[in-house]
């Protein structure tokens, strides 16, 4: 199929994009201190010159002790750090691009990959970093409350640098993703509960704190998912009905787009219908959705991180058919892109021939 559903332009509050690609967030771990670097602002510039519609940072930690565990990872507060992102925002503007950051907090979730180890307190629900292991004390009010703030905080320094929205991190185990999952959230507060909609109160209240800090025409994005990286098979909606009271409360609370997390993106959600999440998301909320999940390469990302496999270019059609169907309004591109710069630009002038492999690899520098 002809690519022209992907490169028509979307508007949502303070995004004017000229097209529906998005750059998906991918920890890449070249910002020492946790400060971006030149060649941070370069990466993304390479990618707002080569068409890519919006920008999302990789995950950025909010001003709590052990939002990261990662020393290379860039915060989103401090002076250098935020020093370092007007450089990367301005970089991306210059390119004709536009970008949020991802805000971010790991919650529990150590990083096997480095023996760094974060000042305490680690921040989590009930002390748990998976089901049955509990290994920290749950947070107390306090904690949560200084939480709320530090996200609020982040976004106001994201609008003020000149940022065209903000992305918060509510997907794949960590913090906010912590306290809706009942596996891990044992809590038996007003930040608990039995089921979905009880456990969305924190991620409601962290965008209700963005919403306070930025104001009502700032886009607010929230990234999702139903897996974790503790464990795939993770569900938390198993029905419509489920999704609906989990995604309600944060719709009201002033999310303006959904970012549904899939391994694969044309896996169906549900049985007895096609939809995927980005699919049921926008179904039950009316809300623009971005789809992501091993768009435009054979092999799921977590199997060809962990196992080294290398993935190739795969057909787009699937995913042209459910964006001409309006099934979601933004497609959210990983490793084709971290492998390429020129990704976009390459489909948009049907140079599919020429587009890259993506291998572990390309994880080894910014290219």
């Amino acid at each position: 199929m002809a690519a022209e559903a992907l490169f028509r332009p979307f508007s949502c509050k303070s995004l004017h994009l000229k097209n529906r690609i998005v750059m998906a967030p991918m920890t890449r771990s070249f910002s020492p201190g946790g400060v971006p670097t030149p060649d941070v602002a370069g990466y993304y510039r390479r990618r707002a010159e080569a068409e890519v519609g919006l920008i999302l940072s990789e995950g950025t930690g909010v001003a709590r002790p052990a939002s990261l565990n990662d020393p290379n990872v860039p915060n989103f507060h401090g002076e250098q750090s935020l020093a370092g992102w007007k450089q990367v925002i301005d970089a991306v503007h210059a390119g004709g691009g536009q970008m949020a950051p991802q805000l971010w907090h790991v919650g529990s979730v150590r990083n096997p990959m480095t023996t760094w180890v974060a000042p305490p307190p680690v921040d989590s629900p009930s002390g748990m970093s998976s089901p049955g292991k509990r290994f920290t004390e749950p947070m107390t009010d306090e904690a949560i409350a200084d939480t709320l703030a530090a996200f609020g905080r982040a976004a106001a320094d994201a609008k003020r640098l000149g940022f065209d929205a903000v992305e918060i991190h509510g997907a794949h185990g960590y913090l906010i993703d912590q306290f809706f999952w009942g596996g891990v959230n044992q809590r038996s507060d007003r930040y608990g509960g039995a089921t979905i909609a009880e456990r969305a109160r924190f991620g409601a209240e962290v965008v209700k704190s963005i919403r306070s800090a930025v104001g009502e025409d700032f886009a607010i994005l929230l990234r999702l998912s139903q897996w974790k990286q503790q464990d795939f098979s993770v569900k938390l909606a198993h029905t419509p009905q489920e999704m609906e009271a989990w995604l309600t409360p944060l719709v009201e609370a002033g999310t303006d787009i959904l970012h549904c997390s899939q391994r694969r993106f044309w896996e169906p959600e549900f049985e007895g219908s096609e939809l995927n999440f980005a699919g049921w998301a926008r179904k039950l909320t009316g809300k623009p959705t971005i789809t992501v999940g091993s768009v435009g390469l054979t092999g799921e990302f977590t199997e060809s991180l962990s196992k080294g496999t290398s993935s190739k270019p795969a057909s787009l059609d699937n995913l042209l058919h459910r964006l001409e169907r309006e099934e979601f309004d933004l497609v959210a591109v990983g490793r084709a892109l971290l492998a390429d710069p020129q990704w976009a630009r390459k489909i948009h002038e049907g140079r599919n021939h020429e587009l890259s492999d993506f291998s572990k690899e390309a994880l080894a520098s910014l290219s």
